[in-house]
């Protein structure tokens, strides 16, 4: 490996986009070693090669959140005292996105604590894709990349696509994406008015736009217990849609009872990226595009 080559190290809830990131830069993942000790506590050694070196930490902070945010600030911390010469992280999922704002008194900012903790890992760049808060972007004392993924995978899905597709916001805090990926593929869009009635229930109560005899395609920046899917599905189903889905997203998540709502949804394809290490044996077709061309194109000097 050349000297000016960046070292690549990998957490553990970042495999797959590792693996692939590494192929796109040329660059060999380099081994660390993770253990527990028996309290409970992470061990984490990175190699000695980062000397002088720029070391990519690859972690996304899915759940668990708490576990994987700190092995992120462990293995920087490891990095940073076997003398790295620069530290960036590629953080391609970043929790606690979703509480940027406080509903009431009583509650935590977690989106800026988040940022502020990042923020503690000396990095000297972290890059993130498709925050489910832009604000959040001023929150971070590092220098944050923004990155998209919306023209990936709109490049997957363009082959799927007819005259009779439209792309549809579930809720309205979907409607920028939306908007954005109709324009990438030429499509019109819809949105659909959403109330949340807690964590994992939502109720859709309105539609603008013409849906009838139309294919859904279902967009947004994370796909988590699938309440919001489910309830815009409906609501598309009694508006006449086509019984033909398909669902769109950055994250994939996927939690709680994501998988028996998407289930019994008529979903021709899941299409979402590897931001979250991709599942297997999901009763619906998947199709995961790669984060690695984006990211690799960011880190190139």
């Amino acid at each position: 490996m050349e000297a000016m080559d960046p070292v690549l190290l990998t957490g553990t809830a970042s495999p797959h986009l590792g693996r692939a990131l590494g192929a796109a830069l040329g660059v060999a993942p380099s081994d660390c070693h993770f253990e527990r000790f028996p309290d409970g506590e992470i061990h984490v050694e990175v190699p000695a090669s980062v000397r002088g070196r720029t070391a990519v930490i690859v972690q996304a902070t899915t759940p668990p959140t708490g576990e994987h945010l700190l092995e992120l600030l462990l293995m920087a911390d490891a990095c940073w005292r076997a003398g790295a010469a620069r530290l960036e992280a590629v953080v391609p999922y970043l929790g606690y996105a979703r509480q940027d704002r406080r509903a009431r008194p009583g509650e935590p900012l977690g989106g800026r604590l988040m940022a502020d903790m990042v923020s503690q890992g000396r990095f000297a760049r972290v890059l993130v894709v498709d925050l489910h808060s832009p604000a959040l972007e001023g929150c971070f004392g590092a220098p944050l990349e923004h990155l998209t993924a919306l023209p990936l995978l709109a490049e997957a899905l363009r082959p799927n696509v007819t005259d009779t597709s439209v792309v549809v916001a579930p809720d309205l805090g979907a409607v920028k994406r939306a908007e954005a990926l109709a324009r990438l593929l030429g499509r019109p869009w819809a949105v659909i008015h959403k109330v949340r009635l807690s964590g994992d229930e939502v109720h859709a109560s309105g539609l603008m736009g013409e849906v009838r005899g139309r294919r859904p395609i279902l967009v947004d920046d994370m796909v988590s217990t699938g309440g919001t899917l489910a309830a815009a599905a409906g609501t598309l189903r009694e508006a006449g849609c086509a019984e033909d889905f398909t669902v769109v997203t950055t994250h994939a998540l996927l939690v709680g009872p994501a998988i028996e709502r998407l289930r019994t949804l008529p979903l021709t394809r899941l299409v979402s990226t590897d931001s979250v290490e991709p599942p297997t044996g999901l009763p619906f077709p998947h199709e995961v595009v790669t984060l690695a061309p984006l990211v690799a194109r960011a880190l190139r000097p």
